[in-house]
């Protein structure tokens, strides 16, 4: 938790069309930063500048760049900042990254819900836990599809997958049976997300579930695997 006193100041620099596993790389970042708790973040936006390629950029009502340079900031604790710095350097790619020793004269208030820090993730060998989160299409998170906060959360936690599935036909806790019908776009089917991952990263991710999923189902079952492999990252950041 940011306390008053001695702390550092990280500035993140990117291009705005930047990508990070085929998102934007800004984007990923303040996700990245939000679930593993730091305190706060700001991204700028910037209406000209340059960069390593020393090519000129700016904004125009004519010619709208998405090379515009763009600045992440935030303010965290030396331990806390050490934690992520690694991934950070991973996720910015060619961008620069800047810290900066600063104090803190005021701190912010503290969160009502603390996340723990997500464990390195490590090499899933025999036995594992397999998590299964039973919401609705139509659940939300902080003005986001549930679902899709969910998996936002799981990746930066470093689990180690997740798959989401809709349902076409069921029921939950009130007994409605809800249905894919012809020429009939729901909102209200089920949605299933399931992650398999060790027992010690999916009990560490629980509290996480358990402030965003208000009504729905969650389950944890033994499992054994098997096989656990994935074909060689391609480079898709910038």
């Amino acid at each position: 938790m940011l306390t008053s006193g001695k702390a550092v100041k990280v500035s993140i620099y990117l291009s705005e069309g930047s990508k990070h596993h085929g998102a934007a790389t800004y984007s990923s970042i303040l996700d990245f930063l939000f679930f593993r708790g730091v305190s706060g973040a700001t991204v700028l936006k910037g209406v000209a500048g340059f960069g390593a390629d020393h090519h000129l950029h700016s904004a125009n009502l004519v010619d709208i760049s998405d090379r515009l340079p763009m600045k992440i900031e935030f303010i965290e604790t030396q331990e806390k900042v050490n934690e992520l710095l690694g991934q950070l350097q991973d996720m910015a790619g060619s961008g620069m990254i800047e810290l900066q020793e600063t104090t803190v004269a005021k701190a912010p208030e503290a969160s009502k819900a603390s996340r723990p820090p997500a464990a390195q993730h490590v090499k899933i060998e025999g036995k594992a836990k397999l998590m299964r989160i039973y919401i609705g299409e139509s659940d939300r998170w902080q003005d986001k599809p549930l679902h899709e906060a969910l998996v936002t959360a799981m990746r930066a936690h470093d689990l180690a997958g997740v798959t989401v599935y809709r349902g076409i036909s069921g029921y939950g806790a009130h007994r409605r049976v809800h249905k894919e019908k012809p020429f009939h776009l729901s909102r209200d089917q089920s949605i299933m997300l399931t992650v398999v991952d060790t027992e010690e990263k999916l009990q560490a991710f629980i509290p996480v579930v358990d402030q965003m999923v208000q009504e729905g189902l969650v389950v944890l079952s033994e499992v054994d695997i098997i096989k656990y492999a994935h074909r060689p990252e391609t480079e898709d950041h910038e």
